[in-house]
């Protein structure tokens, strides 16, 4: 009963909670069907009991909230009836239809009691999911784009994402790494949840940093081991498998689920299922190009072997014809040849000896001729030589001539200015013998001079300074054009003279 305080009815918090309490028992006495999301299933394995977070969602943004509880004994049914339907525990991030229950506890608040779940439910929201998936995905024209990729040859470097514990991808090594043909083949983990509420995000990192690297690759694998359709659910959703259909190399999958096939697995390149029979596809992808390569190369040694026979044949029957063929036509002109060379050799005496005859004649009258040029040469010379020093010699007279001049000129001028003084007149005389000397040695030098320059031109000195003179037809020789090719020439050094011929001839 409430007290009175202050003319107010005043009630005791336990009294308000009580009073809730029998409200909500009175109105809500019976169990009802609920949907919501489980956000967080908040399991306790020391007590066994679940105290499950429950939230309604409206355009991406939550709009109710809810707290309840699942004890052990309801939970322990409800999770096996999960295992069987599903394939798969209960978890987080599921949608469900549960029978509940109104609690309200004046310690623990208003909570909703969770009696039972219905599987069914679960099941048919992740096929609802799927099939939107994949309307918007042929809406948007993208679903089979990624079939269109071409698929290498020899798929040899794979990107692989997976978790690096899980089974399927120790399976999918054991195969790939042990085939017994010994194919090889290079692959990268991208590590990546499989399944949960962050399996779509990690998957969605690692597509995007195989991107940056995809040049070196041919495929990506996503692989996964067993499991049901709720932990299969990431695979359809719509931003995953709308990379996946739109990535630019083959995709393909072994996520190791046979019983319903998700989105993501319908977009890929191929789906071998397992990762086994994914192992396996790559294998008889190199078969595929083993097998015919193995059979042509044993056809080309057999016909190479064949053709090489034949060919030795044909060679070996050749040859035993060419040695017999040319057996006889070397008996039959042995003796033709003996003939001709007799011939040959006394013709070539014959003209060896009017060429020897012809190169005497040829020889003296050179020598004849050179002489003769040389005399004219050596005349011409001569007279150069004497008419240079009678050139020297009058201009020494007219030297002479001129001192005598200056020196007349100077006595005039001494005797003239003899008023001047006696000291005037002595450096006045000085001068004039010493220009006068000065003069004559000038004169004398350049007189010398020509002496040298009429030696130098003396034929025997030229010859010894390294010249020639060269004779064709017993005349000297100045201009290409006295020759032709094959003529002979001779040509006079110093201490001798030299025959030669003439092979080419090279103007300038």
């Amino acid at each position: 009963m409430p007290e009175t305080i202050d003319n107010k009815n005043v009630f005791s918090l336990q009294e308000v909670a009580l009073s809730i309490q029998s409200t909500l028992a009175a109105r809500y006495g019976s169990s009802f069907w609920v949907k919501a999301e489980m956000n967080k299933l908040n399991y306790y394995p020391k007590s066994g009991h679940c105290y499950p977070d429950l939230v309604e969602k409206s355009e991406g943004k939550v709009v109710t909230l809810m707290r309840a509880n699942l004890w052990k004994d309801d939970f322990a049914a409800i999770n096996n009836n999960f295992l069987q339907v599903l394939k798969e525990p209960l978890k987080d991030g599921i949608k469900i239809m549960f029978l509940a229950r109104i609690n309200f506890d004046p310690v623990h608040g208003l909570a909703l009691r969770i009696l039972d779940i219905d599987p069914s439910y679960t099941l048919g929201d992740l096929e609802k999911e799927k099939q939107e998936t994949i309307k918007r995905l042929h809406d948007e024209g993208v679903f089979g784009k990624n079939k269109t990729c071409i698929m290498p040859l020899l798929p040899q470097r794979i990107a692989i994402i997976s978790v690096e514990t899980s089974k399927g991808l120790a399976d999918f090594r054991e195969v790939i790494d042990k085939n017994p043909w010994r194919y090889c083949f290079f692959y990268m983990l991208f590590p990546s949840l499989l399944q949960g509420e962050k399996a779509v995000e990690g998957m969605l990192a690692q597509l995007n940093n195989i991107r940056k690297v995809i040049s070196h690759f041919d495929l990506v694998a996503i692989i996964r081991g067993g499991g049901g359709d709720v932990g299969l659910s990431c695979y359809n959703d719509y931003a995953l498998t709308r990379e996946i259909a739109l990535f630019p190399i083959p995709v393909v999958t072994g996520i190791g689920h046979s019983t319903n096939e998700t989105v993501a697995e319908m977009v890929a390149f191929t789906n071998p299922i397992t990762p086994t029979k994914l192992a396996e596809f790559l294998i008889q992808r190199f078969h595929n190009v083993s097998v015919p390569v193995n059979k042509a190369q044993e056809t080309i040694v057999d016909k190479s072997r064949r053709l090489i026979r034949e060919e030795k044949n044909t060679f070996q029957a050749q040859v035993k014809l060419f040695r017999s063929v040319s057996r006889n036509i070397l008996v039959e002109n042995k003796g033709n040849i003996e003939e001709l060379t007799g011939k040959i050799v006394q013709q070539s005496k014959f003209l060896m000896r009017n060429q020897k005859e012809q190169l005497s004649l040829l020889t003296t009258d050179i020598k004849n001729k050179g002489m003769f040029v040389l005399h004219e040469a050596s005349q011409r010379v001569n007279r150069q030589a004497l008419m240079m020093k009678k050139d020297a010699v009058a201009m020494l007279g007219k030297f002479k001539l001129q001192v005598a001049q200056h020196v007349l000129q100077l006595k005039r001028v001494s005797k003239f200015r003899f008023s001047l003084g006696s000291e005037k007149i002595i450096y006045a005389q000085v001068r004039l013998s010493e220009r006068s000397q000065l003069l004559l040695k000038s004169r004398s030098l350049e007189l010398y001079n020509l002496e040298k320059n009429v030696s130098n031109l003396d034929p025997k000195n030229v010859l010894k300074r390294g010249f020639s003179v060269t004779l064709a037809n017993g005349k000297s020789v100045r201009t290409t054009a006295q020759l032709k090719e094959g003529q002979q020439i001779k040509t006079i050094v110093y201490d001798g003279e030299i025959l030669s011929d003439v092979k080419s001839i090279k103007k300038t």
